[in-house]
């Protein structure tokens, strides 16, 4: 059986063109390198070199060099692969997230943690809070960024940052006109547009609000666009409503159930990969900083 570390031996020697270079690279003794070129040449059957001085090769050891360089090449592009994945340097991360935390923090994030992990793949998907808890749960997603009041036995959640909840609505509207913070029994007597957010706050108010709606929407622009068109109100948490268009107001409220908390998910029967592990330890070094600049509670 050939070993591969005669292969590197042997190409090392040939490179060199002599056994004292070779030696010195390798940290061995020429008569180690030796001894082990003429084991190799035993199981090839055949001789490498044309002469003792290991400077002219045979046509077999000049095969054998191009062969062994790859070979060599790419044990080595490999091994340095492995440890890479190994220290969280190289992988693939698949992150889920809320629009409002994958608009404004993980920009920052993400540019902050590829600078020092260059070799590391990004997938980042955008939905509500019910579908990233549902990727993470599920395994279609490595990370999520939601909310997980509705929590899951499933899912690992390591709160990350709170803001507060907003009532969006046109500025003729009639709530756009009061002097004090709005409830949730303030909301009754307008056309409610539900979404993931009102779903997820869990209070006999809402869910009373959440079932007399008669329209309900996913998608933030979507929720804009008909609140704009004055088909309703909806209520958005503080990150989403930081460029809203100019016929949109946020009105801000008062009372239990009116604040979010954005939380980091895992899934709970899966050990973390090392890239796993290394982004949770750079979300919770670096949020504090991009959440101090966007006036959030950080939680880490």
């Amino acid at each position: 059986m050939i070993k591969f570390d005669s292969i590197r031996v042997f190409t090392t020697v040939a490179r060199h063109g002599s056994l004292k270079g070779a030696a010195e690279e390798l940290g061995r003794t020429q008569s180690a390198l030796s001894m082990t070129l003429k084991q190799l040449e035993r199981d090839l059957g055949s001789a490498l070199f044309e002469t003792d001085r290991k400077r002219d090769l045979t046509d077999l050891g000049q095969f054998v060099q191009g062969v062994g360089d790859r070979m060599v090449q790419d044990h080595d592009v490999g091994l340095a692969t492995i440890r890479a994945y190994s220290r969280g340097e190289a992988g693939q991360l698949r992150i889920a997230s809320v629009p409002s935390v994958a608009a404004l923090i993980l920009p920052d994030l993400l540019s902050s943690f590829m600078k020092v992990h260059p070799d590391v793949r990004v997938d980042l998907m955008d939905s509500d809070s019910a579908a990233v808890r549902e990727a993470v749960a599920s395994g279609h997603a490595d990370i999520g960024l939601a909310d997980n009041s509705m929590e899951n036995t499933g899912i690992r959640s390591r709160p990350l940052f709170s803001d507060a909840l907003f009532v969006i609505c046109k500025p003729t509207d009639e709530l756009a006109s009061r002097h004090a913070a709005l409830t949730w029994a303030d909301l009754g007597c307008g056309t409610l547009i539900v979404n993931e957010t009102i779903r997820s706050v869990g209070l006999d108010e809402t869910t009373k609000l959440v079932a007399g709606s008669r329209i309900s929407a996913r998608n933030n622009l979507s929720l804009l666009a008909m609140v704009a068109s004055g088909a309703g109100i909806t209520v958005l948490p503080g990150l989403a409503t930081r460029s809203l268009p100019e016929a949109i107001v946020a009105l801000p409220m008062t009372g239990s159930g009116t604040t979010r908390t954005i939380s980091l998910l895992t899934q709970r029967s899966r050990m973390e990969s090392p890239v796993i592990s290394a982004f949770c330890r750079h979300t919770e070094v670096t949020l504090p900083g991009v959440g101090r600049a966007l006036d959030l509670r950080v939680h880490v």
